[in-house]
């Protein structure tokens, strides 16, 4: 099986479709949006992800990958069909499924031979057969008995890193009901099957499960430390070294043990509130998802808090020129989606501040995200400029070219010296403590 289908190029669909042509696949990306489409056949990429524009020129080049705007051809000249669409937050935090419902209606008005039907966009438990049901009801209607298979394979992208997460996985989980879905997905992914990657093949509702209790744990584990860096400002101690202690135990690990401002991105926000649905709909309750969910919000209100309470001591709040370094929810990503720098930002606005903000990849989003105050924030070309005549600087996203700026070329432009270090890049840097007012998170 060669021919692959991916519905939806955004960062799933797009990354996705790249790399299973890198696999030696024969790929068609297809989105309704024609811009996009136009864009990518020049080479021109909606999203900042390194590595990725390399391999897809590669791809092209090589006639292995294809871009599509018309949804009956991509269906009819795939065998294997992945639906990576959207999959929003409803008001009452649930996934709003309507685009992948759109695309199995499609499958069944256009669908002309067996197929394996394949979701890898993150989705409730129980979307599988909502699929197959939609697909099957199509080919009724048209009078057809045709055998297709539906598979659940989430993806683990991270942001930042997921061309390298394509190439080399952790592990790549398969949910089906069919033996022969499960060995054309073995085909897929034969590259990695070759080499050894850890493969888990499970139920469609275990695999659809398997993604949502990943990124919940992971949000309850930043929400924990999260909080255990506001008890230990309170008495004393450092949360570096808490959470080194604690990561030297191998049931805990160090990963996701990094004291912020708050998770943010397309994943954990909008999936710990799914899964939290999810269990009121099945009547359960998840105490601790909740929780670290309500923590999350908490963390961002605290370093808001700190920064407005902190500057107006020695200038009035409404006067302070507050600098932003880092908009995007992690480095190496333009993604603004629920990024903490959102809501700090709209809490320093409504208290009086105006900002200075620059990211290296962040603003053309953070723009039409915060256009509602856009008269309260100068975006600015670069680090230095945006420091110009600052109270504060806040580091706000971890990017590398904030940690190796010249600092002392930064204070020299700054009308005051606090430096609110939200991260933690510089907790250990003793220059930069004594040249600035300076404030980590639990350090």
């Amino acid at each position: 099986m060669k021919n692959i289908g991916i519905i939806g190029t955004g960062y799933v669909g797009l990354v996705q479709g790249v790399i299973m042509a890198e696999f030696g696949m024969n790929v068609i990306c297809m989105d309704v949006v024609s811009e996009k489409i136009e864009k990518l056949k020049k080479g021109i990429l909606p999203i900042y992800e390194p590595g990725l524009k390399e391999l897809l020129d590669k791809n092209v080049m090589s006639g292995r990958l294809k871009f599509f705007t018309e949804m009956h051809e991509t269906i009819e000249n795939s065998d294997v069909i992945f639906l990576a669409v959207g999959t929003p937050p409803k008001e009452d935090g649930s996934a709003d499924l309507q685009y992948v419902k759109a695309v199995a209606k499609s499958i069944g008005e256009y669908m002309n031979s067996y197929k394996v039907i394949v979701n890898k966009s993150t989705v409730p438990v129980g979307t599988g057969k909502f699929v197959r049901d939609i697909v099957q009801e199509g080919l009724d209607k048209r009078g057809l008995s045709i055998e297709f298979d539906i598979v659940s394979n989430p993806e683990f992208l991270r942001e930042g890193k997921a061309v390298r997460d394509c190439l080399t996985p952790d592990r790549v989980v398969i949910g089906a009901e069919s033996e022969k879905a499960v060995e054309i997905m073995k085909k897929v992914y034969d590259v990695l099957y070759i080499n050894q990657t850890p493969f888990l093949i499970t139920s469609l509702e275990t695999a659809e499960m398997i993604k949502y209790a990943s990124n919940a744990f992971l949000a309850v584990k930043i929400s924990f430390i999260n909080e255990i860096a506001l008890l230990a400002d309170k008495v004393g101690a450092n949360i570096q070294e808490i959470a080194r202690g604690m990561g030297m135990d191998g049931r805990i690990s160090s990963k996701f043990l990094h004291a912020g401002p708050g998770y943010g991105g397309s994943c954990f926000p909008k999936d710990t509130k799914a899964i939290a649905d999810i269990a009121h709909t099945h009547g359960e309750q998840m105490l601790v998802i909740e929780a670290a969910i309500k923590a999350n919000e908490k963390q961002k209100q605290k370093m808001s808090e700190r920064i407005i309470y902190t500057v107006s001591q020695e200038v009035p709040i409404e006067n302070a020129i507050l600098t932003i370094w880092g908009l995007s929810f992690k480095p190496e990503t333009d993604d603004m989606r629920d990024a903490p720098s959102i809501d700090i930002i709209r809490a320093l606005v409504r208290a009086g501040a105006r900002i200075r903000a620059y990211c290296p990849e962040g603003m053309k989003e953070a723009k039409w995200r915060l256009k509602d105050i856009e008269d309260y924030i100068e975006y600015c070309k670069n680090e230095y400029e945006a420091a110009e005549g600052a109270d504060a600087i806040i580091l706000m996203t971890e990017w590398h070219q904030f940690r190796g700026a010249y600092l002392d070329k930064v204070k020299a432009v700054m009308k005051n010296d606090y430096f609110f270090d939200l991260r933690n890049v510089f907790s250990k840097n003793i220059e930069v403590k004594e040249m600035f007012k300076y404030s980590g998170v639990g350090c």
